[in-house]
């Protein structure tokens, strides 16, 4: 059995940001302790919808200390710890670890994008597990990575005892069914968007990490809560009507777009970080309308 068994809807939190590119930490905080009210399983502080690659490792350090000294009791903080060097990785992941995370999700390396084969990622991956002292969560992201883990892989990892689950955020809901057949029962297998919540909770999915967790984690929860219950059709309802917001938190108006749903929930979205753009007035007022339309529907049930 995993020592470490995930279940409910996981933010990849946010990191605000002040106009002035600083990190706005008393923001961050806020939010955690709003979040702490709220109907989630755990939280995922440095994932990639927290602009991790835009931090520099103090930031880091200091997210990770806001986010273990903020969480409460019972509710495990996941690090995204992972990078394309090996060693930096298995540093940053046993810092994380001693300051009190409870696991980590590692990404699949992908400058050299072509070189990794599933021997690599087997490799890769079993020497972080085997030199990190807290469990390993294997994170496959091909929209940013361009690297897509295969079944094989995927199936090997499983077997070894420090790696405890996996993030599949590809949208592929034919490929995390093949995933799910291929891993042991009590292997964490969760769902890395909100697009494919529903389906994959048939599958036998009990996690999820979904950026629309930032900011409606109560309605995500709501389609678990649903099909949980036998009422199948009022989840698959909930799960269709957040559809439309989802995409445009993700795919249309990207992490700017979420920050600014986030704000509109009551939590502090800020700003982003350059390289990104701030979201204008008239992508506020689309995502306003699209917002409107989801939770009215779902209120309305």
């Amino acid at each position: 059995m995993a020592s470490l068994q995930f279940k409910g809807v996981i933010p990849p939190m946010i990191t605000p940001f002040s106009e002035n590119g600083d990190v706005d930490y008393k923001a961050f905080e806020f939010n955690m302790q709003k979040w702490n009210s709220d109907k989630i399983g755990a939280y995922l502080v440095l994932g990639s919808n927290s602009e991790t690659t835009y931090l520099s490792e103090d930031e880091k350090l200091k997210l990770i200390e806001i986010a273990v000294k903020t969480a409460p009791a019972g509710r495990p903080v996941i690090v995204g710890s992972g990078s394309d060097s090996l060693r930096e990785t298995i540093r940053l992941t046993n810092l994380a670890g001693k300051m009190g995370c409870s696991s980590a999700l590692v990404l699949t390396p992908f400058y050299y994008a072509e070189q990794m084969t599933s021997e690599s990622l087997i490799k890769y991956f079993s020497t972080v597990a085997d030199n990190c002292d807290i469990p390993i969560l294997l994170y496959n992201v091909p929209k940013f990575t361009h690297v897509n883990m295969k079944g094989d892989a995927v199936a090997e990892l499983a077997k070894h005892p420090g790696i405890i689950g996996m993030k599949d955020s590809t949208g592929d809901v034919t490929q995390l069914g093949t995933f799910k057949k291929l891993v042991p029962d009590d292997f964490n297998l969760m769902v890395g968007t909100a697009s494919s919540w529903f389906p994959a909770l048939t599958l036998g999915v009990k996690a999820g990490i979904h950026a629309l967790a930032n900011c409606n984690p109560n309605e995500c929860a709501a389609v678990q809560e649903a099909y949980e219950s036998g009422d199948l059709k009022k989840a698959a309802e909930i799960y269709m009507h957040l559809l439309p917001l989802n995409t445009a938190v993700t795919a249309t108006y990207s992490i700017a777009g979420l920050k600014y749903a986030c704000t509109c929930q009551g939590y502090q979205g800020k700003t982003v970080r350059s390289p990104l753009l701030p979201i204008t007035p008239e992508k506020t007022a689309a995502i306003d309308k699209i917002m409107k339309k989801a939770l009215d529907a779902i209120k309305s049930l």
